[in-house]
């Protein structure tokens, strides 16, 4: 876990500093109508580490296997119009989001990180590959901020 917990400040880090670096045309250009701009990217994001903050949580205590349940992430971004969102309120949010699932994760022991999830196609995994791939998906979508223009 110490490794995307590292992973996961050295993201929040970075990407601040890059986001803070672009103009507001550049944070708002699409590449396409139907893609997201850089805010928007972030604002995904911001609804990720929710979500994602929810699942970590309840998992501690939830029946298990814990029920990984989908979110529209399309629909989330429209509705919270994270293309006309001061940038700063969104980085702060999601930079504290992040802070608070990187202090869950360095609770986790070996036990907590092997309980039972299962997704919505029934396949199942455990907590440990919850939260990597958590940073992974941020990780992902990090790149993508630095590749639209």
């Amino acid at each position: 876990m110490n490794q995307s917990i590292q992973k996961l400040e050295r993201l929040l880090a970075e990407t601040e500093r890059y986001m803070s670096s672009c103009t507001p045309e550049d944070l708002s250009k699409k590449p396409a109508p139907n893609k997201w701009s850089k805010r928007e990217i972030l604002g995904h994001l911001i609804d990720s580490a929710i979500n994602n903050l929810q699942r970590f949580t309840e998992i501690q205590y939830a029946e298990k296997p814990y029920l990984i349940r989908n979110y529209r992430q399309d629909d989330l971004v429209l509705v919270n119009d994270y293309q006309h969102a001061e940038l700063q309120e969104l980085l702060t949010l999601w930079k504290a989001l992040n802070r608070r699932i990187g202090i869950l994760m360095a609770a986790q022991t070996e036990s907590t990180l092997s309980y039972q999830i299962q997704f919505a196609d029934y396949s199942t995994s455990d907590l440990k590959f919850l939260m990597t791939d958590y940073v992974e998906h941020m990780e992902h979508h990090i790149l993508q901020i630095r590749r639209v223009h």
